[in-house]
């Protein structure tokens, strides 16, 4: 067995997220666990989980912290709060048959625990720990998400820290909207004017780029981060070459001309499917 999920739960500084490993004591995870319990490194220290002091969790779990501990104070909050958060719901996890009881002895159960440095409260470092770690340990061992599930969300949604959306075109139609006036500040009216909308498209013309170069689609995605930008450069020839501009100046997709060989059109194919 070497099964493995993740949650994150609550608002920052105290938003807790965890990553689990849970596996046989005779298996990978098993020699990853005391691997990481015998070989340090400075600042993420691993610890035995305890629901208080003298009474270790069951099955066995490993904290690695995520962020460095630089001080007493940052030891505190994984040495106190963290650690009884997420040994309280490995040990619930088993009282409820999540993980069954049979197999307390034969598992072992690593959480990775991310702890800002900034998190003051220590209620809700306990609390968001607490939930974060139950539901990782339940999406583990119910195979979270299946691949029907990722295949269906992935362009769907976006990471909250990333700020902004990756647009796919999933979901048709879609409405394009070419812009090839060469004329900057014509190209800002336009763009403030366009609804906010994941079924719109935005073309940097023909004209608009021979005018001011890609550098007017760094433009276009400084405005309108979400949308799905596409470079009418109506490639003929060095279509890696061009694919790979594009894709350097922030485009989604690339137009290129239907006279282009064959292997230039699949090429400049690749290298926009690989962005």
């Amino acid at each position: 067995m070497f099964l493995i999920g993740e949650a994150l739960i609550g608002e920052e500084p105290e938003l807790a997220h965890v990553d689990i490993i849970i596996g046989d004591k005779n298996g990978p995870a098993g020699q990853a666990f005391a691997t990481g319990f015998t070989q340090l490194s400075a600042g993420h220290t691993p610890l035995l989980s305890v629901i208080r002091p003298n009474l270790l969790a069951k099955p066995a779990t490993l904290i690695v912290p995520k962020v460095s501990v630089h001080n007493m104070e940052d030891a505190a909050k994984i040495f106190g709060p963290a650690q009884t958060a997420v040994a309280r719901a490995v040990a619930d996890a088993m009282d409820e048959g999540i993980i069954p009881i049979e197999q307390a002895e034969d598992l072992v159960v690593i959480a990775s625990v991310f702890i800002h440095p900034q998190a003051e409260d220590y209620s809700k470092i306990y609390r968001y720990n607490y939930g974060a770690t139950k539901l990782a340990v339940q999406r583990a061992m119910e195979g979270f998400p299946d691949v029907a599930t990722v295949i269906h969300e992935k362009d769907r949604t976006m990471h909250p820290i990333m700020g902004f959306k990756v647009t796919r075109l999933w979901d048709p139609p879609y409405l394009q909207v070419a812009i090839d006036i060469p004329d900057i500040e014509f190209v800002k009216k336009v763009l403030k004017q366009l609804p906010q909308s994941d079924h719109l498209i935005i073309e940097a013309g023909t004209p608009l780029i021979k005018r001011y170069g890609l550098n007017v689609v760094s433009e276009i995605r400084g405005a309108r981060p979400n949308a799905f930008i596409v470079a009418d450069l109506k490639t003929l020839d060095t279509g890696n070459l061009e694919a790979r501009m594009v894709a350097d100046a922030t485009a989604d997709a690339i137009v290129i001309s239907g006279l282009a060989p064959l292997s230039t059109i699949e090429k400049a194919i690749k290298e926009a499917k690989k962005t």
